[in-house]
């Protein structure tokens, strides 16, 4: 795809068409504010919720598809870069033209963040802590992600042997790096009280866990 790379808002509106579309494809409802300067391009809805999403361009580079989560806006000693908040958007939309694939991305994953980088492929040397596999967010994937009770916040793994052995009734899991979880601990937290159980990982390899105090009913 032709995109003129020297003009950002050029590339804001190709990014923002091409999630709109996609997400049309995969039956969602997509809904465009009326009102400008508002934080989020679309809303997409998926399975009754309504999720503000902010779009953005993606480039790949190598294995990774890296896109910057920041806006601009002319202050008196030139452009200030602002971060998003989860109190103006739910999720980020992102389009890589050049692998034509839209990904979504939840706030919560990256809130904070200047920049986001996507892998499209396993490291090397096996690692996963910190890191976002590209396959996760791609935007059919958080589609069906949806359509478990659990909804598009929860990124859902298999439960561990001992979990099930202990237990008959289901405990969902998440694997998050040592290091997200040491600035985020108490979202885990709350996550781990609600009844996930959090598998956190330190250079790759299992470090810690934190269970809920009771198995869910």
């Amino acid at each position: 795809m032709f995109v003129a790379e020297h003009n950002p808002n050029h590339k804001g509106n190709v990014a923002e068409l091409a999630i709109a579309k996609e997400a049309a494809s995969l039956g969602l409802s997509v809904f465009a504010p009326l009102t400008e300067h508002e934080r989020y391009d679309l809303i997409i809805g998926i399975k009754g919720r309504l999720l503000r999403v902010q779009c953005k361009w993606g480039r790949k580079v190598g294995d990774v598809v890296m896109a910057k989560l920041t806006r601009s806006r002319r202050g008196p000693d030139g452009f200030i870069r602002q971060k998003y908040s989860a109190r103006e958007v739910d999720a980020f939309g992102i389009y890589c033209g050049d692998l034509d694939e839209c990904f979504l991305v939840p706030i919560d994953v990256v809130d904070g963040q200047w920049s986001l980088q996507l892998r499209l492929r396993p490291t090397r040397n096996g690692q996963r802590a910190s890191l976002h596999l590209a396959e996760k967010y791609r935007l059919g994937a958080v589609a069906q992600l949806a359509e478990r009770p659990d909804g598009i916040r929860k990124a859902e793994g298999s439960s561990p042997s001992s979990s099930t052995n202990r237990d008959s009734r289901t405990v969902h899991s998440e694997e998050v790096g040592a290091h997200k979880f040491r600035n985020h601990f108490g979202y885990y937290m709350e996550r781990a009280a609600a009844g996930t159980e959090i598998l956190v990982s330190r250079r790759g390899k299992p470090y810690t866990r934190l269970c809920p105090a009771q198995p869910p009913a």
